[in-house]
Parts: structure tokens; sequence; C-alpha cells
């Protein structure tokens, strides 16, 4: 059977976590960045352990304020040093909560330019390989993050989105653009049972283009995000499709 594994970005303070959790198959959970206290985080963590849910580590830029999508430009000690803080931070606590981390999932402005500069890239998986080798990237395919995770050694799991558009080259269309973030569940499940199937997603001028994506995220912090995953793995399953982690 075709699966597909639905991951969720969660641990931010938000109020879907313990409803997504009933859906998707991984969480990504903040590390006190973008977003996240101890007790969130915690929450998350205990919540994927109690439903038999893979968790990973969420880190982003450390800029709460803009809830990490604001593009800074740190330096290469700047920036480890905030990844081996986050790392650090939510690997304390899931040890706490007897909890494996099985992968990294870059957040928001730092994801996006990781996406797009393979040195970015370099530097936060080089952290995360100083941290743990043992963790897989969590990786936007088409993207500058697969070729320096494998460079470093890491495993990756390659990422599409389920609520964003996409440019025809495959990366995500601006988050500040008409349009970039989608709420049409009914269209949203289509693309997802096209990736499952398929193997395609269809960018925002309509053309369609390859992908490996084998995990789908869902943004926990789309006002509608609960009814758009409810409806996704209820139209996946009905199309044959299995909800299944991908490590």
């Amino acid at each position: 059977m075709t699966s597909l594994d639905l991951n969720a970005d969660l641990g931010e303070g938000l109020p879907n976590d313990a409803a997504l959790l009933d859906i998707v198959s991984s969480a990504s959970i903040a590390c006190g960045g973008h977003a996240g206290t101890e007790d969130s985080i915690r929450a998350a963590l205990a919540g994927a352990r109690d439903k038999g849910v893979v968790a990973g580590a969420h880190p982003g830029f450390a800029d709460p304020e803009h809830f990490g999508r604001r593009r800074l430009e740190l330096g290469a000690d700047a920036l480890t040093r905030q990844m081996r803080d986050q790392l650090e931070t939510i690997g304390r606590l899931a040890a706490a909560e007897g909890v494996r981390l099985r992968y990294v999932k870059l957040h928001g402005a730092l994801a996006n330019m990781a996406a797009e500069d393979e040195h970015v890239a370099s530097i936060a998986f080089a952290a995360v390989r100083n941290f743990d080798p043992g963790l897989a990237i969590l990786a936007i395919d088409h993207s500058a993050q697969v070729a320096a995770a494998e460079a470093l050694g890491l495993l990756v799991v390659r990422e599409a989105y389920a609520d964003r558009a996409y440019l025809p080259n495959g990366l995500l269309v601006p988050r500040g653009a008409p349009g970039a973030v989608l709420h049409d569940a009914e269209r949203i499940a289509e693309r997802a049972i096209g990736l499952a199937e398929r193997g395609e997603l269809t960018a925002a001028d309509g053309t369609a283009f390859a992908t490996s994506a084998r995990s789908l995220c869902l943004h926990g912090d789309n006002e509608a995000a609960v009814m758009i995953a409810r409806t996704l793995k209820a139209r996946l399953l009905a199309a044959g499709i299995a909800i299944a982690p991908a490590l």
C-alpha cells in the first residue's frame, strides 16, 4: 500500500496540538527559538509519545517577536550557537519525557534561506550532526537543504507542504505573496493524493512538477489546520493511501 507521512509543527503554544496529534504521524516540535516554552515543548513531546507519533526538533531563528519568519543575516558562529542552544533544550526535555528525537526540520525564514543557500544549510546541519549524527533531516525537496544534508552524511527525508503554494522550480511562493498559504481543504487533499500516487505537485501557475517527497507538512498555526488535517487524512485513507511515519 502507498503511504505518506503527515507532519505538523507543534509545541508553539497554539491551541491545535492535541487535535493534530490524533491525525499526524510525525510532530516537528518547537525548540524555544521562534516559539515554545518548556511547558509547551514538554506537552508536545508527551503528547507525541502517548499517541505513538514520531517526534522531531523544529529549530528556527531565535526571533519570537516575528515567529522566526523574518530573515536574519547571522554569521556562522551565531547561527551555530542558536541551533546548538535549541537542540540542547529540546534534547534535555525529550530525555525527561522519555522521547527519542528522530529528525530535525528547520523553521520559517531559516528554512527558506537554507533552501536557497547551501552554505546556510550546511552551517545549520553541521550543528545537527555535532549534536547527534543519528538525527535525520526533514528537508524541503528540490532545495539546497537536500544537498547540504547529504554532503554531511545525514539521512534525508524529503518534504513537501500541504498548505503552501509552489513556484514552478519546486520552491515555495514567498509567504507574503498573495495566495502563498492555502486554505481550501479539498484542494489541499487533491494535491496530497497527486503527491502520493503520481509523485507530483502543482505549482501556482498550474504546471506540474515531479517530487520525491514522502512527508507532507501541515502548519499548526494555519487557522484551519485541524479541519484541513482531518479532511486530508480522510481523503488519503479513502484513496487507499496509508498515513505512516517516514522514519
